[in-house]
């Protein structure tokens, strides 16, 4: 695709645009200035609902933090920050307490208090059928005292310190607009009620969120009077919309044209690694499992993923340096551990997997496959950088080591909710975090609704050594002595290959010279967060 000839320049004074007329003529519409009151971006995920408790998926989480806050919110480095609550301490070793912001008021000009606190923490466990539920964050607390309305204490069973960062996960809804509320009264507004920058003004589902400045915010009020968000999950529209100027900005530029951008006066581009890793699950659970089969196409008896030198076959046949520039075009980097470095619980002692096709072909031979299976690998097909390609280059290095392989890629809508009922044998799944024993909660600690462990964990890989030492990660309040259980725990999930991780991908956003953004490691695109450029 070719850059547009036309200059994007605007003034940050709302003086004209600096083009003539015969070229205003010619395109399609005119492009606003700087400090026009509206801002449009393009996102590259869908969003699958306004509910900010119902689906714990980025795209979701992203768009709810422009309606609501956190007690704590998280800072474009992942750093803890004063959100509804301005402090917050350990009053003792299962007792933490939180000071409410106050005079902090709802969209519908109602008073936020400690009461709607305590009923936004309840409500992830009310909710059934949630693809990707947040209880995993909640379930720690089992009391709640509300010492007075500005006042909050939570209690747990254990001493937990990461309870700051559990919170910081949870919005808080208005219990007048939610408590009685249906997923489409969060869809169509009517219960869309919350202390954020924002406010809701329109949800096209597949196509567009639109958006209005909330004037009586507590915090620095957005330069934007409305925002208009785009769903658009074609690389290429989302680029087009972008270079035309029907986007002011957008997130997840296609890897293939970020040097090109950068080298465009007319344009910015930021970039920053982020939290997420891609790694694969593989179900370890069952004895047969449902996308393998022999040579000649019968299911197996056994599946083969249950062995480790079956899974250790598979991590040594994937060439990862080769995968990040070629595939990624450079906008990856291997990865050894769940979360990325820089991490709470990263473990410089995992070393990036190497690549020995011919070592894969012996531990395949040593668990009773000398001559491979077949296997079906399943993915998305629009939610990470290149993921399609990503799943397909997988597949022809396993099948260099006799494991011939197919790959079947579902967009994101539909991927999701089968990879969590079971239906994959070997799924591609990525995952941000800002503590490693967050993610391995999460994402390999055994399965147990009762307490919110494993909620990502589609493989159903379980390890009580892995959990022993992640619950006394979790308990830690003393921070070195946390980061030493996670790195442990951590260490002892990847030798089992508890999942096999890929690449740390980047984030990268471009946007129209005389915007600024500061790129984040939660890879969240925020509206408030784009300023003209002085």
């Amino acid at each position: 695709m070719h850059f547009i000839t036309r200059s994007l320049r605007r003034h940050l004074c709302g003086m004209a645009l600096a083009a003539s007329a015969s070229l205003l003529l010619a395109m399609s519409a005119a492009v606003p200035t700087a400090h026009a009151a509206e801002l449009k971006i393009g996102l590259f995920a869908d969003v699958s609902t306004l509910d900010p408790h119902f689906n714990n998926i980025a795209p979701n989480v992203s768009l709810a933090t422009h309606l609501f806050d956190a007690l704590i919110n998280v800072d474009p480095n992942g750093h803890l920050v004063p959100g509804l609550a301005t402090a917050w301490r350990a009053v003792d070793a299962t007792t933490w307490e939180f000071k409410l912001r106050r005079g902090v008021k709802f969209h519908d000009g109602s008073e936020m208090t400690a009461a709607d606190v305590v009923f936004s923490l309840d409500r992830p466990a009310t909710l059934i059928n949630s693809p990707g539920p947040f209880t995993s964050y909640t379930k720690q607390i089992v009391g709640k005292q509300i010492v007075d309305p500005y006042t909050l204490r939570l209690k747990t069973a254990t001493p937990y310190g990461a309870l700051p960062l559990d919170v910081s996960t949870i919005f808080i809804v208005s219990k007048k607009a939610a408590e009685h509320a249906t997923q489409e009264d969060f869809n169509s507004g009517k219960a869309l009620i919350g202390t954020g920058p924002f406010k809701f003004s329109s949800f096209t589902r597949g196509d567009r969120i639109i958006l209005v400045r909330n004037d009586a915010y507590w915090g620095p009020k957005p330069d934007w009077d409305k925002v208009t968000f785009r769903i658009m999950t074609s690389d290429g529209a989302r680029l087009a919309a972008l270079l035309a100027g029907e986007v002011d900005a957008i997130e997840n530029v296609p890897p293939a044209d970020v040097s090109r951008l950068k080298s465009d006066p007319k344009f910015v581009v930021v970039q920053k690694t982020s939290w997420r890793t891609i790694f694969w699950t593989l179900d370890q659970s069952r004895d047969v499992t449902p996308d393998i089969t022999d040579k000649d196409g019968k299911p197996l008896t056994r599946n083969p993923l249950k062995d480790i030198r079956v899974r250790q076959a598979i991590s040594k046949a994937i060439n990862r340096p080769l995968m990040a520039e070629r595939v990624l075009d450079g906008l990856g980097v291997p990865a050894s551990n769940i979360v990325a470095p820089g991490i709470l619980g990263y473990s410089n002692a995992l070393k990036v997997e190497q690549y020995d096709p011919e070592g894969a072909k012996k531990l395949l031979a040593a668990a009773g496959y000398p001559n491979g299976f077949n296997l079906t690998l399943h993915g998305p097909n629009n939610r990470y950088i290149n993921d399609e390609r990503v799943a397909q280059t997988v597949a022809q290095f396993l099948s260099r080591i006799g494991i011939a392989t197919k790959v079947e890629t579902l967009p994101l809508s539909v991927y999701f909710g089968k990879a969590r009922n079971g239906a994959f044998s070997m799924a591609l799944l990525g995952w941000g975090t800002l503590a490693g024993d967050f993610g391995l909660r999460t994402l390999v600690g055994t399965a147990d609704p009762a307490t919110g462990w494993g909620t990502w964990n589609w493989g159903k890989y379980s390890n009580p050594n892995v959990d022993k030492l992640v619950r006394s990660s979790l308990a830690s309040v003393d921070e070195k002595q946390r980061a030493q259980f996670a790195e442990q725990a951590a260490t002892v999930a990847l030798q089992d290959y508890a999942v096999i991780p890929l690449h740390h991908q980047y984030a990268t956003w471009a946007m129209r010279k005389g915007l600024t953004y500061i790129p984040r490691i939660d890879e969240f695109t925020l509206a408030h967060q784009f300023h003209p450029q002085p």
